[in-house]
């Protein structure tokens, strides 16, 4: 039987040699596809199997596959339940991803620069490097090896249209700052590491994660001013991964709208949360317990608390003022990984003030932060493969150019709905039910810690920030009147809807969303599973405290009852409250009749008389200008396989949106 550890290395290799297998087939797409979809489904199975021994039996040792001791080299993988939460993940949103692909890269037929050569070798190598990199104990050598498995595919991915300047410069930003993060944490490791191993004498496997752990105790007391830089150095590395303020800014608004729309969900639903676990991997389980009174984690609490509210605040106002689907996107990723901050940084605060209630709910706070993870991952994915299946039908990103999708695209457009009010933390979707355990732990923690009550107001009112953009964004694609270019694309196709093979993965992590909204206890009942299989340093506290209780139709309940969310209460109380304004509406028997609409004084309905993107929230973005994220300057941006297509506008109208005033 094989063992977790062995199961996720046969997963790494399957995905290297399906590499070079989908390289040798690629000349056909469809084949190379479908090969690619196998071996990442048959990889994933087995880390489904490895995520399942280690939540029913536990984690076993570390394996060592590997080593090279005199040169603290070693191939060691462990998988405890912290690392079995994001492997989860990897897995969830790569294989609909995969299916997506077979079909979507299929339109890049007759573009000699855009073969799936340079697509699915690459997107095998990415799963491979995520898989590693979220189970490796070596902090140096394995480290550096799977983070640049990680980032030369995906650099090579995101610049896969590379005919396009913006793309090349997109790809090459992500590169740079990539590289600038594998420094910094490598430089922190060998901080570690280097000084660890002269104070204690252990030269062998001294990058380990358990041998630096080991030594961590005697640097905080000896040397408490270089360990605090090695921290702040895996901060800077981590952050920057999973764009965190100002990083964030620098590279990831361009890069996930350059790659393709499979690998921009891949990016923005997977690959940002390895920075995610490698920042609570070091924070919370690198410090062994006899020596967690020496390590400031309260400080570092406050700083990355901090550090999200103004990730979350910034990256949502940017997403408002945005003009092209998948760059509005990506600045949300961006602010939702604020509130994983917020989660994580009110955990740390509260978890070293050793009062009951504290720990309570510093517990609260890191399982909305890693549902946060999990939710974020099903979400955004969704969205990102939405916005490919509205490129593919528009040809465009340019939201000022769409519209009326909904008559044209019915299930794309349903799916696109729950992954918006899941992003926004409407009630019964999943991006709620983790929000609301952020708040809850920030609002009540406030009594220990005061600056989180500031924090907590800043993240609710940025929520509903979130719910307009989200407004923005799916009225002006599905709702509003149909557009030049969505007509243009009707009459020469016929139909826009996407086929079953993306249908599918757009379906599936749809019916994820709308499932934990509904029965949020299965969520919180995994990651409890998983904090009580990762007992190790401050793991230990988290898994020892039960934040939450509940089932599936009592709904869930933190903080020993005080705030309680049941599902199925507010489902009723909103079916209900429906049915009341529907009757009221009957009583009355007010006829119905459908005129056209008046077009304050314009003669005729012509595409610059629509309310598009543009036009929306003028005010907010002239007072928020100072914030930065401007709209992309291109009018929109097309794709390889779908040119872009001039807008066709009838006699007496310009084209030209109308100007915010």
């Amino acid at each position: 039987m094989l063992t977790p550890e062995q199961a996720v290395l046969a997963s790494i290799l399957i995905c290297i040699a399906g590499a070079v297998l989908t390289l040798l087939i690629s000349r056909n797409k469809t084949a190379a596809g479908w090969l690619a979809f196998a071996i990442t489904s048959v990889a994933g199975a087995l880390i489904l199997f490895a995520v399942g021994k280690v939540l029913l039996h536990g984690p076993s040792a570390p394996a060592a596959f590997w080593a090279l001791p005199k040169y603290g080299f070693a191939l060691r993988i462990y998988v405890d339940g912290l690392t079995s939460v994001f492997l989860l993940l990897a897995v969830l949103i790569a294989v609909p991803a995969s299916l997506y692909s077979i079909v979507y890269m299929r339109h890049y037929q007759g573009f000699q620069h855009y073969g799936v050569s340079r697509y699915y070798p690459y997107f095998l190598l990415f799963l491979a490097a995520m898989f590693g990199l979220l189970s490796t104990t070596d902090m140096m050598w394995f480290f550096f090896i799977f983070w640049q498995m990680m980032t030369l595919p995906g650099f090579l991915l995101i610049r896969f249209e590379k005919q396009k300047k913006q793309n090349v410069r997109a790809a090459n930003k992500f590169l740079i700052m990539m590289q600038i993060a594998c420094a910094a944490t490598m430089i922190g490791a060998e901080l570690l590491a280097v000084a660890g191993a002269a104070l204690r004498g252990s030269p062998t496997l001294k990058y380990d994660f358990d041998t630096v752990s080991a030594n961590l105790p005697l640097l905080l007391s000896a040397r408490p001013g270089m360990t605090a830089l090695a921290f702040a150095l895996f901060l800077v590395g981590f952050g920057i991964k999973m764009g965190m303020w100002p990083f964030g800014q620098v590279w990831l608004p361009d890069a996930h709208p350059a790659a393709p729309s499979p690998v921009s969900a891949m990016l923005s639903g997977v690959m940002i949360k390895t920075g995610v676990y490698g920042l609570l991997r070091y924070f919370l389980w690198l410090v062994p317990v006899r020596s967690q009174s020496a390590y400031p984690l309260a400080t570092w609490g406050m700083v990355i608390a901090l550090l999200g509210t103004i990730t979350l605040f910034s990256g949502t106002m940017q997403a408002l003022k945005q003009e092209q689907s998948k760059r509005l996107l990506a600045f949300h990723s961006i602010g939702q990984i604020g509130y994983i901050l917020l989660g994580a940084g009110t955990c740390m605060a509260l978890l070293p003030i050793g009062n009951p209630v504290a720990v309570t709910l510093a517990a609260i706070a890191f399982s909305g932060a890693l549902f946060h993870v999990l939710n974020h991952g099903l979400f955004k994915g969704l969205l990102f493969l939405n916005a490919g299946s509205m490129l593919h039908a528009t040809g465009t990103q340019d939201l000022n150019q769409m519209g009326g999708l909904i008559k044209f695209m019915p299930l794309t457009g349903l799916t696109t709905l729950v992954a918006s009010c899941s992003i926004s933390g409407v009630p019964l979707f999943n991006g709620f039910v983790s929000k609301w355990t952020i708040y809850v732990a920030a609002v009540q923690g406030s009594g220990f810690a005061r600056y989180l009550a500031v924090c907590a107001v800043i993240a609710i009112l940025t929520s509903a920030l979130t719910l307009a953009s989200f407004i923005k964004f799916f009225g002006v694609s599905f709702l509003t009147r149909t557009s030049a270019v969505v007509s243009g694309q009707v009459a020469k196709n016929g139909r826009l809807e996407v086929g079953w093979m993306m249908q599918l993965p757009q379906v599936a992590l749809a019916s994820c969303c709308v499932l934990l909204g509904v029965a949020p206890v299965i969520g919180f009942r995994f990651i409890q599973h998983a904090l009580d299989h990762s007992r190790q340093g401050f793991g230990v506290a988290l898994a020892n405290a039960v934040p939450t209780t509940g089932g599936v139709l009592r709904g869930v309940a933190e903080f020993q009852g005080a705030a309680r969310f049941a599902p199925l209460v507010v489902a009723g109380v909103l079916g209900g409250t429906f049915l009341i304004a529907y009757g009221i509406s009957k009583l009355g028997r007010a006829p119905r009749r459908v005129a056209v609409p008046w077009l304050c004084g314009y003669a005729q309905e012509a595409e610059c008389h629509r309310y598009v993107a543009h036009n929306f929230y003028g005010e907010i973005k002239r007072y928020f200008k100072w914030l930065g994220g401007a709209p992309h300057p291109q009018p929109g941006t097309g794709t390889a396989f779908l040119p872009h297509q001039p807008v066709a506008v009838p006699q007496g109208g310009t084209g030209t949106p109308l100007k915010d005033r």
